[in-house]
């Protein structure tokens, strides 16, 4: 699942080839817009919030609209110059289609992709945490949100948008790794949450800008995490076999030792 350094990254991909250009043409092909047709409007910008993708768009003497799109597990924009060969992805996962003079962006199995005026942005955002990567950041708040279901495991909690916006199966399993705390530990029993939340804000923020994402401070294949992805692999600090649960797309992967199991 895309994290949150992905879907901001891929903001800065579409607002470096749509940004202050009059859209040329458009073709959605998700049922509720398939007639919709955005010719004529100016891309004054792309933002993300969490882990949702928002294409902000102009026309003089009409209501500023929003694109909205979710990249969930499998979602990807990419841009191409005109004429170039779109290579992404395989055609028939094409969502949508927007059209510049210099640029086409192509949506590839894009979800809950809608279209709304900008002032209503809130409607489809405003359920979010502190975003890990935005200007809303706020630790203190993040706490709240997480200390206000002590039962819940630590692991949910940090998945969990509306405590934290940003954080992935990646990034989780990497926080709690290096912060020595079992997945499962209700959040009533983890000792600093603060601590916690900040590390994986750094964490994310270190990988904003490029593509590669590193914990370990290393870019060479291989050697880019401490447990995830790693699976039955020597821990990098004990040597111990790490260990992975997969239930319902909540991969975790954890060191037994390093994380020592808490009831």
């Amino acid at each position: 699942m895309p994290e949150g350094d992905t879907v901001w990254n891929t903001a800065r991909v579409l607002e470096r080839a749509l940004a202050g250009d009059v859209l040329t043409g458009s073709d959605f092909r998700v049922p509720q817009l398939a007639t919709t047709r955005l010719a004529g409007w100016t891309v004054a910008g792309s933002g993300s919030r969490g882990k949702h993708l928002l294409l902000r768009l102009t026309k003089t003497g009409e209501t500023p609209r929003t694109l909205h799109s979710h990249l969930r597990m499998d979602g990807a924009w990419r841009a191409y110059a005109p004429g170039e060969r779109w290579s992404g992805r395989p055609a028939h996962l094409i969502r949508v289609v927007v059209r510049t003079a210099r640029s086409v962006a192509v949506g590839y199995h894009l979800h809950e992709v809608a279209l709304i005026p900008t002032a209503d942005e809130e409607r489809l955002v405003g359920h979010l945490g502190p975003d890990l990567l935005g200007p809303d950041w706020d630790p203190a708040e993040a706490v709240r949100r997480i200390s206000a279901r002590p039962d819940v495991t630590v692991a949910e909690a940090l998945l969990d948008q509306r405590n934290l916006a940003g954080i992935g199966n990646l990034y989780k399993a990497e926080t709690l790794f290096l912060r020595g705390v079992w997945p499962w530990t209700p959040v009533a029993k983890v000792g600093d949450l603060t601590g916690m939340v900040e590390l994986a804000q750094k964490l994310v923020a270190s990988n904003r800008g490029r593509w590669t994402q590193t914990t370990t401070g290393s870019l060479r294949r291989g050697t880019t995490s401490y447990v995830y992805g790693r699976r039955a692999q020597p821990c990098r600090r004990c040597g111990t076999a790490i260990e992975k649960a997969d239930t319902d797309e909540r991969i975790t992967y954890w060191c037994p030792r390093c994380q020592p199991r808490t009831d």
